[in-house]
């Protein structure tokens, strides 16, 4: 039997975890097409089925599953030696995939991104945006952003250097006109900047004092899911934006937007970067976690 190509066998990987030829292809960088082809000469070449194929759905064998389980573990002992030699190079280089909500994707860009290219500029940062939560190993990042009690307790955490607040803001102009808000219970009076989730549903606005949480249903002229679009939608007077303090923070500065229901508004979350605890750590992923540290240092100092 001819032995199966490091390439096929990375490619059956991809396409059993995924269970998927199109996202398999997508993170391998080829066409859906050719990786079908490749596994059928890898079963062809082994003598075996390995995946089971209809035209919406792919998922391992018996066999697949077996021989998965064993190139994982394979594939990941290979990269460790890989990454163990690249630090000869003195020179850290590769690609870090890491999965974050919009708002933490955020601080990220403004923050750690820009350190990162200048320091490790041979490093490349995938960055993932989504708002559900996902499961980073099977879903292939190295890392994950979340808030602080939410991280699973087996993960390692690296809290990000700002916490991440809310504020409720609107126009100088609208206010004249429409009046402050001093209570949640007010903004039924009021057009509200709606903000639609990644899963489709719109965004009810939370607030809480004293130990009194309230969560309300608004309504208003225009619906976005882009808090920083909200943020400028409300510079223009269209009403009030519930938004993450980033987004708001410069037409605050600038007196294009004002802060209301302040005293209503919950404690930022601390966020942190998190990984798994059981593997090597890549040195991409290592050099991102410096950065990390370096601004929080720099910040808190």
């Amino acid at each position: 039997m001819m032995r199966p190509s490091l390439n096929d066998l990375t490619a059956f990987v991809a396409v059993a975890t995924h269970r998927s030829f199109r996202r398999a292809a997508d993170e391998l960088g080829t066409a859906p097409s050719t990786l079908s082809h490749a596994m059928r000469g890898l079963e062809e070449r082994l003598g075996v089925r390995l995946l089971n194929r209809t035209t919406r759905s792919v998922s391992p064998t018996e066999a697949g599953l077996e021989m998965l389980s064993r190139l994982q573990v394979a594939l990941t002992s290979l990269d460790e030696a890989l990454d163990a030699v690249s630090a000869f190079r003195g020179q850290v280089a590769g690609r870090v995939r890491i999965n974050a909500p919009r708002v933490a994707a955020a601080v990220l860009v403004r923050e750690v991104l820009p350190r990162m290219a200048e320091r490790f500029p041979d490093v490349t940062v995938d960055l993932v945006v989504e708002g559900r939560l996902v499961d980073i190993v099977s879903g292939g990042f190295d890392a994950g952003v979340r808030l602080i009690e939410a991280i699973p307790k087996d993960m390692i955490a690296v809290p990000l250097a700002r916490p991440i607040g809310f504020v409720c803001v609107a126009s100088p102009a609208y206010l004249e006109r429409a009046g402050e808000p001093t209570t949640p219970d007010d903004l039924q009076h009021h057009r509200c900047i709606g903000h639609r989730t990644p899963s489709g549903k719109l965004y009810q606005w939370e607030f809480e004092r004293a130990g009194q949480e309230l969560t309300i249903d608004t309504s208003g002229p225009v619906v976005l899911d882009d808090e920083g679009l909200m943020a400028d939608a409300a510079a223009h007077g269209l009403g009030i934006a519930y938004v993450a303090s980033w987004a708001a923070e410069a037409a605050i500065a600038e007196g294009r937007l004002r802060t209301v229901l302040s005293a209503w508004m919950h404690e930022p979350g601390r966020a942190a970067i998190y990984y798994p605890g059981h593997r090597a750590v890549p040195p991409a992923l290592r050099a991102f976690l410096d950065v990390v540290r370096d601004v929080r240092q720099v910040n808190s100092g």
